[in-house]
């Protein structure tokens, strides 16, 4: 089978690269052609044969002056004409999609189908279905869905995206185009990891009917049998959705707990501001693992509807329980008293006793590291025969 994998990121940024950079590697070891769409970057490792990319926009740059940088951002040309040039050489079977509003933008999608190609596409966030992908913004308390029915001008009232008005009535625009020509109705099918972002993404109703949740792979992991070093333990981005402002502020009312945290960020100052706090900077592979499983627990502390996050999969899988926020996917992969504890997110004064209150049960914490030793998620060889299930469904 032939299949081309896009996403406008095509080097491990994130959460949404490195599944489809595992996802294509595994792929193409069981003998199917893969390739790969997305911008130019010096940082890519993974490549089309044509060496086509769209040029790189970076939409998180405070000035966007170039005159033909918004009309970009909503239609790419360029991207459309590049992604041709792909599709002319490979011929794949089935495009999958992943992230690429913005930068790569939905003109890619009528090139697509220009060329009868069926589209899978795995929703890593909720941009379908509001403007700025957090279902959140700087003045809302909790989710909100006031963009529901194509009313994107609540986005530009209230800056939405990036706290930006210029941003904000660019990601309005766009989605108000893209919901005028019903582009989204040209997706075959849309998976989810998580039941929380089928719910969500089904009430675009260009979607909605054509969607099935799945939720992420994980690697293969055997804990090492390291000893517990009963610290605390964040992992991931240093940012304000992620929830480290009151991570940090509840670490500094703590000052008895040891914290370690392993990541970077924009909010690095913030973490090193706290003695209690060891930052070791960001980590992969058996360097992560280990520092994962002598955690007491981790904490992930996040403000915005996380997906299916890697986070709690991984510490899970290496006997570590979870302090999860109430919000987005999370709860579904927390067992609440079992394998982690759920409290409500942005609450600081819930989540300081709740790391308080782990950190002094130290026998509730074994047990409920005894509790992950039971829990099952895909390998990416049970994740990859399912797809390749969906990927001929939608092929015939």
């Amino acid at each position: 089978m032939k299949i081309l994998l896009v996403n406008k990121y095509l080097y491990r940024k994130g959460g949404a690269e490195t599944y489809f950079i595992k996802l294509g590697e595994y792929l193409k070891s069981l003998g199917n052609e893969v390739e790969y769409f997305g911008m130019a970057d010096e940082r890519n490792c993974v490549e089309n044969r044509v060496e086509a990319y769209t040029e790189n926009i970076d939409f998180h740059k405070k000035s966007l002056k170039h005159i033909t940088y918004p009309f970009k951002i909503i239609y790419s040309v360029n991207a459309r004409k590049q992604i041709r040039k792909v599709l002319s050489d490979f011929k794949p079977d089935v495009v999958h999609l992943n992230n690429f509003n913005y930068q790569l933008t939905p003109s890619i999608i009528y090139e697509i189908k220009k060329h009868n190609i069926p589209i899978v596409y795995t929703a890593h966030d909720v941009q379908l279905v509001c403007p700025n992908h957090k279902l959140k913004n700087d003045y809302t308390d909790g989710l909100c869905r006031k963009c529901d029915g194509g009313k994107y001008f609540e986005c530009v009232k209230n800056n939405c995206v990036h706290s930006s008005k210029i941003r904000s009535i660019l990601g309005a625009v766009e989605a108000w185009y893209y919901k005028l020509r019903h582009t989204y109705k040209m997706i075959d099918l849309t998976v989810c990891p998580s039941e929380f972002m089928e719910k969500e993404i089904s009430r675009n109703d260009d979607i909605n009917g054509r969607t099935l949740t799945m939720y992420n792979f994980i690697d293969e992991i055997k804990p090492l049998g390291a000893e517990c070093e009963n610290y605390v333990l964040y992992f991931g981005r240093y940012s304000e959705e992620k929830g480290i402002s009151n991570l940090v502020k509840a670490a500094k009312k703590l000052s008895n707990i040891p914290f370690v945290f392993a990541g970077k960020g924009e909010l690095e100052n913030e973490v090193n501001s706290a003695d209690n706090i060891k930052n070791v900077g960001f980590k992969t592979g058996d360097e992560l693992r280990n520092i994962i499983e002598k955690a007491l627990f981790t904490v992930l502390p996040a403000e915005w509807s996380e997906n299916c996050p890697f986070s709690v999969m991984e510490s899970q899988s290496l006997m570590t329980p979870v302090l999860g926020a109430k919000i987005g996917g999370i709860p579904e992969l927390i067992n609440d008293g079992k394998t982690g504890i759920l409290f409500e997110s942005g609450n600081l004064k819930e989540l300081t006793e709740k790391i308080e209150y782990l950190y002094n049960n130290k026998e509730l914490c074994r047990q409920m590291s005894e509790n992950c030793r039971d829990i099952k998620y895909d390998t990416i060889k049970e994740y990859s025969e399912k797809l390749i299930k969906l990927y001929k469904e939608v092929i015939k």
